[in-house]
C-alpha cells in the first residue's frame, strides 16, 4: 500500500527530515488572506514550506456556492504565484480522501520522514470538535490557529480550546512538539472574506470553467 501511495505522491521523497504546514481549505474562492497566513506559516513556525490542500468538496459545507475544483484550485495558485515555498496541491484529489483526518493519516503514512503542521484560522476553532475524527487529528500532528476578527474569543472559549488547554504551547515550539499541541499566533489582521468576494463576484464565480 505504502508503494501505491508513493506512486501517487512522487514529491514523497524529496520532503524526507523537512517540515510542511498542511493548510486546508475549500478557497471559494482562494484570496489574499489565504497566503497572508500562508506568509506568517513561514515566518512564525519555522516551517519549510506550505501546501494549500485544496479540497475536492467540504463536508462541513453546502456545496450549493462552490465553484468547481479547477476553478478554486486556479484563485489560490494564482495568489501563491511563484514563491519557491508555497505550494498548491491536489492532494486529497489523488489521495481520495474528503476529511482532514484521512488526509493526514495518508500522508504520514506514506511520508513518515516529514514533520507536518496542520494550520487553520480562528473561524474554524469553534467548531473543530464537529470535524470528524477531531481527536484523532488533534493526536496526530500540531495544530497552528491563526488569529481572524471576530472569531478569536468563540474559537478559544470552544470544546477543542478548553479540553486540550494543557497542550497549548508557545508558536516557535510548535514545530518540535510533541502531539497533541496547538498554538494560537495572533498576527497583523487581514479583511479579506471568501464569503464577502463571492458576494461580489456573485453568479459568475460558481459558472463553469468546463
Amino acid at each position: 500500500m505504502l508503494r501505491e501511495r508513493n506512486i501517487i505522491l512522487p514529491e514523497a521523497a524529496q520532503w524526507r527530515g523537512r517540515s510542511v504546514a498542511l493548510y486546508g481549505g475549500s478557497f471559494n474562492p482562494g484570496h489574499s488572506g489565504h497566503t497572508h497566513v500562508a506568509q506568517e506559516c513561514l515566518k512564525r513556525l519555522g516551517v519549510d514550506a506550505v501546501w494549500f490542500l485544496v479540497s475536492p468538496g467540504n463536508p462541513q459545507k453546502a456545496n450549493g456556492d462552490m465553484a468547481d475544483f479547477d476553478k478554486r484550485f486556479a484563485s489560490i495558485e494564482t495568489l501563491a504565484g511563484n514563491h519557491p515555498r508555497l505550494s498548491v496541491t491536489d492532494l486529497e484529489v489523488r489521495l481520495g480522501t474528503r476529511y482532514s483526518a484521512h488526509t493526514v493519516r495518508a500522508l504520514q503514512t506514506a511520508m513518515s520522514k516529514t514533520r507536518f503542521i496542520w494550520v487553520m484560522g480562528a473561524d474554524n476553532l469553534a467548531g473543530f470538535h464537529t470535524w470528524y475524527e477531531w481527536r484523532k487529528i488533534a493526536g496526530s500532528l500540531p495544530i497552528a490557529i491563526f488569529d481572524r476578527p471576530g472569531y478569536s474569543i468563540g474559537g478559544l472559549n470552544g470544546k477543542f480550546s478548553q479540553a486540550y488547554k494543557r497542550f497549548r504551547v508557545r508558536p516557535e515550539k510548535l514545530l518540535k512538539s510533541d502531539v497533541p499541541a496547538w498554538a494560537f499566533l495572533t498576527i497583523p489582521r487581514h479583511p479579506a472574506s471568501a464569503t464577502r468576494l463571492r458576494q461580489k463576484l456573485g453568479t459568475s464565480w460558481l459558472a463553469s470553467t468546463q
